[in-house]
């Protein structure tokens, strides 16, 4: 109902005349006078542009045209009667006869004023409606014939009652969501008592177009009027409802921004105050820093389209600190920042040496790598992995290799990891999400070249978060990882310049496919030798500088440190007797914090008295006097070792039985010996009828302790020859080596620990298979100068290496029983 806009009764009253009797509310009574006027017969015809004028209604219209003002004074000079008729078309500016409606409304004038702006404004109330007959006249203004038009009343019953209601309570709500409707009108409507006039009323200032309005105008019959006024109002109480509903929720929203501005600006002058930095000068900040960075156009384009996603964000909300942790790991990110490497490679050796006592092979891979780069500086770095026991200085060798080379030093240790996220990193929406462990590291190494070192890569797990072995694939793939993708990052990040060595103890657990992506480097243990001379070089100089004694404090000479080796330790690597000289070193540190006198020259007694009594046996040989018994040799994960097997025969019927916590293979090679013996026992002297009335039994100490393998092929076949012919075995002679029903010798592993095991009991001779002869090239030739290698292929040649024509003293007869046959036949 906005025509109410147009029309303020407070406004309106004050320019009637005092003397004029005039209500803008029309009672009954009033309008029952009304409807008893006369209508003139000619009436002088106001056109009206914008409005319809309904009976009993005031309203203030201004009169602009030329004719229309004359009409207006000569009215107002006169009876101040006229006639009001609405145009058809509004746009027409000097309306003729035949464009105004047929239907008009009789007006009395009630004020004429004129206005400053030179206007004439003049207040209008409607009588009675006519219909348009005839033309009178045409100048100076339009003046018609014109006859009543008669209203139909409709029968008053309760639903006609109903609609009134309706429309009364229906304008009423409007005007309440209408914030621009004057309360007048309000009061208005409700003193109306007239049901016509009350119709007549609201259809005046409805929210109706012009035509709408003649349309009403026009119906005779009060109910059909009361029924298109009803429609109107119920369609335009939902409208208003409808926007109503908009503006709130718009508003609340704008409220909400506003507030959250107003906090927001507050904030900021009070960082500003205090000294802090502002979510602008923060934005700012990081736009300085990601000038100054040196990385690619795609990443420098990235990161300010993500930087200018934060400027639009508001800083209250829970994005804006996920997205600056983002920009600052990109930032952090060495993206093209290299270290220099050095290219001495006299100076890489000797630090190499310095630091680690052996590894040979893994400082000549390093120097080669170190040499083609000095060629070629755009060369891929190559992925090591160094296999080996615990302890032997695999992880400490990365550092040592990234002070050669002059880069920074990383460790991640893969140990236990079971979620891939671990290597590729969140999504950066998820709450709390980080890059990857490789792009963390990166991060804290402060460039893109460091020495990558992958500790413990076969200790990597896998559930159903997924599996990290899989996603180290691309990490160590060296066509693949100039790309790599993690999902924090959501960028390419180049790890082919990146020289990663990973550790591992055994490369059963490790991923063919991730086994198959590095260059595997085998690291054994350490010789009683080198152990002295780490010991030496580095083990007590460490100890002693923690525990705060100088060099004339403690001395161990060599002597002792060996005796240390070889009573209280038992592995390859050097944990144990770095621990254990921690130990002499501290009874030294006592010793000197309670003034007690002591010799710095410590002697075995003293470490004796350090540590207690020996932990361990040495290997030792033990003779030849029994048939049966031959030396062996075996690898451990703390090294070599060397083991006897016992072969015993007693009267029986050819059973044979095997003790000593054996596994499958190594009974398998205990089968075997004794198939191809059989199959052999006149070549070997044996007589083949024995074989079924005499029981075997094979044994092999230290039976708490699990054993397998193939290697005790050869010593399992001697032991059971020796056995049967009672030759005697040699002297200081043990073997390695797998055997097969043909007769031949195949070679096995761990040979460098095996002969380092034998040389440590007094072996003099070693029988393996030819094959193995490479690996025995690779031992430093002084610590096996005293030792005698024979190599075989055949299973024969063994025996004839290993056994002399010379029974053992009190040898049992071993013969063919033919009274046992004969008891077996009854």
């Amino acid at each position: 109902m906005s025509n109410f806009d147009n029309f303020d009764f407070n406004q309106a009253l004050p320019l009637i005349n005092e003397d004029t009797e005039f209500f803008p509310l029309m009672s009954q009574e009033d309008e029952e006078e009304m409807n008893n006027e006369q209508t003139p017969e000619v009436l002088a015809i106001l056109p009206l542009r914008n409005t319809v004028l309904f009976p009993g209604v005031v309203i203030p219209i201004t009169v602009g045209r030329d004719k229309s003002i004359k009409l207006i004074k000569d009215a107002y000079r006169g009876d101040k009667t006229i006639g009001v008729v609405a145009q058809k078309d509004v746009n027409i500016e000097d309306p003729e006869f035949s464009d105004l409606n047929a239907v008009g409304t009789v007006a009395v004038i009630i004020k004429m004023l004129q206005m400053p702006d030179g206007n004439t404004t003049v207040i209008i109330q409607g009588k009675n409606r006519f219909q348009l007959v005839e033309e009178v006249q045409n100048e100076p203004y339009i003046k018609a014939t014109v006859v009543k038009f008669e209203e139909i009343r409709p029968k008053v019953d309760k639903e006609f009652k109903a609609m009134v209601a309706s429309v009364k309570e229906l304008a009423m709500q409007i005007i309440q969501f209408s914030p621009n409707i004057p309360s007048d009108a309000a009061i208005a409507i409700k003193n109306i008592e007239s049901v016509s006039f009350l119709i007549n009323f609201i259809s005046s200032n409805m929210n109706a177009s012009v035509s709408d309005k003649q349309l009403m105008l026009e119906v005779a019959n009060l109910r059909d009027r009361a029924n298109m006024v009803l429609k109107h109002l119920s369609t335009e109480l939902q409208l208003l409802e409808l926007k109503n509903q908009i503006q709130s929720k718009v508003k609340v929203d704008l409220d909400k921004q506003q507030r959250d501005y107003f906090l927001n600006q507050q904030l900021k002058t009070i960082q500003e105050e205090l000294g802090g930095n502002s979510p602008d000068m923060e934005i700012e900040d990081l736009r300085k820093k990601s000038s100054k960075k040196k990385w690619s156009k795609d990443t420098a384009s990235h990161f300010n389209k993500e930087l200018d996603k934060l400027a639009r964000m508001n800083p209250a909300a829970a994005d804006y600190s996920v997205q600056i942790n983002y920009l600052e790991v990109l930032l952090d990110l060495p993206w093209e920042h290299f270290t220099k490497d050095n290219f001495d490679l006299k100076r890489a050796e000797k630090i190499l040496d310095k630091d680690h006592y052996g590894l040979d092979k893994v400082k000549k891979r390093i120097i080669e790598y170190l040499a083609v780069l000095k060629l070629k500086h755009n060369m891929k770095a190559p992925i090591l992995c160094l296999v080996g026991p615990p302890g032997v200085g695999k992880t400490s060798l990365g550092k040592s290799i990234a002070k050669a080379l002059g880069r920074k030093y990383v460790r991640m240790a893969l140990g236990g990891i079971r979620d891939e996220a671990e290597i590729r990193g969140h999504r950066k929406t998820y709450i709390g999400a980080m890059p990857g462990r490789i792009i963390q590291s990166i991060k804290k190494a402060g460039s893109s070249n460091p020495v990558f070192v992958l500790d413990e890569i076969d200790k990597v797990g896998n559930d159903f978060r997924g599996d990290p072995s899989s996603a180290l694939l691309e990490v160590l793939d060296p066509e693949q990882n100039n790309a790599f993708a993690d999902n924090f990052l959501e960028l390419d990040y180049d790890l082919s310049n990146i020289m990663f060595i990973a550790t591992a103890n055994s490369l059963s657990s490790i991923q063919p496919a991730l086994l198959d992506r590095m260059e595997i480097i085998e690291v054994n243990g350490y010789t009683i030798e080198e152990k002295v001379e780490i010991s030496k070089k580095h083990l007590l100089p460490k100890q002693r500088e923690q525990h705060g004694l100088k060099l004339k404090d403690i001395a161990l000479r060599p002597a002792i440190i060996e005796k240390i080796i070889e009573d209280y330790t038992r592995e390859s690597g050097v944990r144990g007797l770095e621990k254990t000289i921690g130990s002499v070193v501290r009874r030294a540190a006592t010793k000197i914090a309670m003034e007690e006198e002591y010799r710095p020259n410590f002697s075995y007694e003293d470490v004796q008295k350090a540590l207690g009594p020996a932990y361990f046996d040495k290997d030792a040989y033990e003779g030849n006097d029994v048939a049966g018994v031959v030396t062996g040799l075996a690898w451990t994960s703390v090294g070599g070792d060397i083991l006897f097997i016992e072969a015993s025969l007693s009267p029986g019927k050819g059973k044979m039985t095997l003790t000593g916590n054996l596994g499958d293979v190594m009974k398998e090679s205990a089968v075997i010996a004794l198939a191809y013996i059989r199959a052999h026992s006149e070549e070997l002297g044996i007589d083949h009828r024995i074989f079924d009335q005499w029981d075997l039994h094979i044994h092999v100490p230290a039976g708490a302790t699990p054993k397998d393998g193939p290697s005790a092929g050869i010593t399992m076949l001697t032991a059971l020859t020796s056995a049967y012919t009672q030759r005697q075995v040699k002297r200081n002679l043990a073997m390695t080596g797998e055997i097969t029903l043909r007769g031949k010798v195949l070679p096995v592993g761990g040979i460098k620990e095996k002969i380092l095991a034998a040389k440590r009991a007094n072996i003099k001779e070693v029988i393996l298979c030819k094959s193995n002869e490479k690996d025995i090239l690779e031992i430093k030739a002084d610590y096996i100068k005293d030792m005698n290698f024979h190599y075989v292929t055949n299973m024969l040649s063994v025996i004839d290496l290993a056994l002399s024509d010379k029974k053992v003293k009190n040898h049992l007869k071993i013969e063919y029983r033919e009274e046992a046959k004969k008891q077996e036949y009854h």
